[in-house]
């Protein structure tokens, strides 16, 4: 590296991210050019229940929405003619191949693309896509990860059309191909994937949710639906600055980087004026899935420099998925084009908020008719101490948390995570619930038998005489709790932001489901024993009160009193993945998942094995950046600089002048000396690693040790960066990253 020309790249950089304008495109138009409303468009590129209606014949039509509606199997006679509409749609938009969309356990999605072309006995091309490509393929399946439910030359896969989910079409720039959202599973039927259990857990906790209702009376209820409202954090670096971060590239993360002097301390960023090349890219993101079917309603900044946030109108939990898989692959693709990269990692900057997925869980009694809504169970109603179905639906959820925690925290452990829960910045590895003070209230005199019949929605009176008085929710926000109650949902912030959002969501499924079907038990008895319906439910509801006060907290979840106190109350804190993944495996997670029938006890285990797999290689790929970059970029700049300040100490010694660069050039010489040290030490300490007798032990290593030598490393390396001289630092810096990339 030649003196003064390491940090060259990172200039040219700097220069061409100022020179950045908005990108503009073409919104959608009428035949006249007219630019069309977002209703005119919307759905346009997705095979949804209009659709349906107006390309299947009637009976068709029937037979297909039983089975989205009520989860039968599909009718076999029915099934040529819907792949014959399918086909004659999608062909009349111009696309050429077809795939089953799936979702692998990777934490994304996979597919593998056919054309319809086929070729007749005359040799004579023509368009086919029959019942059989529409319901069932074959992929490949040894490559994708099973967590040891078959070897690798059991290489037979199948993937199987979810109707449940509308079939759509995705874009590029060269052509288009229809995508079927399936199931993946093995040849013997074990479930490889995330969204078959996601599917059981909705069937088993409507079963349950609707044993629940009956008992109370309420039979005219067949199916309840849980749904999802998923906000999406991200954030955004120029494409020119990403790609001099061998760490961002590999990990999504940056593995060293000194703090600048600004960060979010201001908190002038959040909700802030949109930038414009931003709104250019938020803009056509939005356009992209407007097409397809997803309802995006919210877009503005996060907390962070240069951290952004999208999220769609609630759903059902099934749809909702795939729409977020969709929602981070069309992110990812519109940033490219405006120059963009897209950065989804839990914590991309040290020093800085993370990145959440906050999943906005309810429950939905399904519509009776096409002019009857559903009902959410979880709407308190203005006085919730007499809506008797909400108190038994929120002591279910109350003792599903409570009872199934452990297995709450695995659902929700990543690499990424890690850097990101009880950061001060997200809920802490205590799984806790939050209700606020209305509903605590309440529960507490349920509790001790003093009910307070005056007890209404609160009005907050603004004390402005142009504003009208605006009605208060039944909580305020504890933005602290993984698991607080919203007014009408329940809001599960621990989910990281690169996370599929599916294995979340079935295991907060099953922990309900579990506690619904708890509840069922005790009330049936308060029923055996004649009571009447309201002494029943309240009884029942003040026994689960009792059981799970451990679980309810309504104060700071950051606060260290609060580990002290959730450690009093039994509560565990799984602070590293390893530790947390443990709870899938204990026998309470496998009965528990077992006996709901949403995963067997291999399908569990294989859960285990995939994601402690996947742990110990996120963090072998960031160790290897990290050595890679210390020595091939973070040492050569520093002995660079260190080679100048010599040669400059020596000419000021030898005009017999003061040298005061002598200092900085003492610094810097011991940063290099510690830092090739605790290089050496990370190296000796994988070696441990590599000699480990299990994945759960290589695991446990790598939260301990490696980690702790890394950010050592990384300590050393942001000193190291403050003091060396600016055009001999080759790595852009935080300041530009969070600041520039945006402007």
């Amino acid at each position: 590296m030649s003196m003064g020309t390491g940090a060259k790249a990172r200039f040219d950089a700097i220069r061409e991210v100022n020179s950045r304008t908005p990108r503009r495109f073409d919104p959608p138009r009428d035949d006249h050019g007219k630019r069309l409303r977002i209703s005119d468009y919307y759905g346009v590129n997705t095979f949804d229940i209009h659709k349906m209606r107006e390309k299947l014949p009637k009976d068709a039509y029937t037979k297909l929405l039983s089975t989205i509606q009520t989860g039968k199997k599909l009718d076999p006679e029915i099934a040529n003619t819907v792949a014959h509409a399918i086909k004659e749609w999608a062909l009349s938009r111009g696309v050429t191949h077809f795939c089953h969309w799936f979702q692998p356990q990777t934490g994304s999605t996979a597919e593998k693309h056919d054309a319809f072309l086929t070729i007749d006995e005359h040799n004579r091309p023509f368009e086919k896509f029959s019942d059989s490509q529409l319901i069932q393929s074959e992929p490949d399946a040894s490559s994708f990860p099973s967590g040891g439910m078959r070897t690798t030359f059991e290489a037979r896969g199948y993937t199987a059309w979810d109707p449940s989910s509308p079939v759509f079409i995705m874009e590029h720039r060269n052509g288009k191909t229809l995508c079927i959202p399936s199931v993946f599973i093995s040849y013997h039927g074990d479930a490889l994937d995330e969204k078959t259990a996601l599917l059981r857990s909705m069937e088993t906790l409507s079963q349950r949710a609707c044993n629940l209702l009956h008992l109370i009376g309420e039979k005219g209820v067949k199916r309840v639906i849980p749904t999802l409202g998923i906000e999406q954090e991200y954030f955004l670096v120029d494409r020119a600055f990403y790609s001099l971060r061998p760490d961002l590239i590999m990990t999504g993360r940056t593995l060293v980087g000194g703090q600048p002097p600004k960060g979010q301390q201001l908190e002038d960023h959040y909700f802030g004026s949109i930038p414009a090349r931003v709104q250019a890219f938020m803009s056509e993101m939005e356009q992209e899935l407007y097409k397809l079917g997803v309802p995006v309603k919210t877009r503005h900044n996060e907390v962070a420099p240069s951290q952004f946030e999208t999220a769609p109108i609630f759903e059902e939990a099934n749809i909702a998925t795939d729409h977020n898989q969709l929602v981070m692959e069309i992110l990812r693709k519109v940033a490219a084009r405006h120059n963009f990269s897209v950065l989804l990692h839990e914590k991309p900057y040290a020093g800085v908020n993370g990145s959440g997925k906050h999943n906005n869980w309810s429950l939905m009694t399904a519509a009776s008719g096409p002019d009857i809504d559903g009902e959410n169970l979880l709407d308190p109603g203005t006085t919730p101490h007499q809506n008797l179905r909400f108190l038994l639906i929120l002591a279910s959820v109350l003792r599903g948390v409570h009872h199934n925690s452990g297995m709450l925290r695995a659902s929700v452990a990543s690499s990424g995570n890690d850097h990101r829960l009880g950061a001060n910045e997200a809920p802490p590895a205590i799984i806790s619930m939050f209700l606020g003070d209305l509903l605590s209230r309440i529960l507490n005199q349920i509790e001790t038998g003093t009910i307070d019949k005056s007890v209404d929605a609160a009005v907050l009176k603004l004390g402005i005489s142009k504003l009208p008085e605006v009605m208060r929710d039944n909580t305020d926000r504890n933005r602290t709790s993984p698991f607080a109650f919203t007014g009408n949902k329940f809001e599960f912030r621990a989910v990281g932001s690169s996370a599929s959002t599916a294995f979340p969501t079935t295991l907060v499924n099953a922990a309900v489901a579990d506690g619904i079907e708890y509840v069922t038990e005790v009330l049936a008895r308060k029923f055996n024993e004649k009571k009447e319906l309201e002494t029943a439910i309240l009884d029942t509801v003040r026994q689960i009160i009792q059981e799970t006060k451990a679980i309810r907290f309504e104060g700071n979840n950051y606060s260290e009193e609060w580990v002290k106190e959730a450690e009093k109350r039994g509560l565990p804190n799984l602070r590293k993945t390893p530790e947390a993944l443990a709870e899938l495996l204990t026998e309470r997670s496998l009965k528990t998942l077992a006996r709901l029938g949403i995963f067997t006890e291999a399908e569990v285990i294989s859960r285990f094995h995939v994601r402690t797999e996947r742990y110990i290689k996120n963090i072998l790929i960031e160790v290897d950046t990290l050595r890679s970059m210390v020595d091939t970029q973070i040492l050569p700049a520093g002995y660079a600089y260190q080679g100048m300040l010599s040669g400059s100490v020596a000419s000021a010694k030898a005009a017999g002048v003061p040298a005061p660069q002598f200092e900085v050039l003492k610094r810097i010489s011991t940063l290099i000396h510690s830092l090739q040290g605790k290089r050496s030490d990370l190296d000796v300490a994988l070696q441990k690693t590599d000699a480990a007798a299990t994945e759960e032990e290589k695991a446990r290593i790598l939260s301990g040790d490696i980690t702790t030598f890394m950010g050592e490393i990384r300590t050393i390396c942001d000193e190291l960066e403050s003091l060396t001289a600016d055009d001999y630092w080759p790595l852009p810096k935080y300041r530009e990253l969070l600041f520039l990339s945006v402007s």
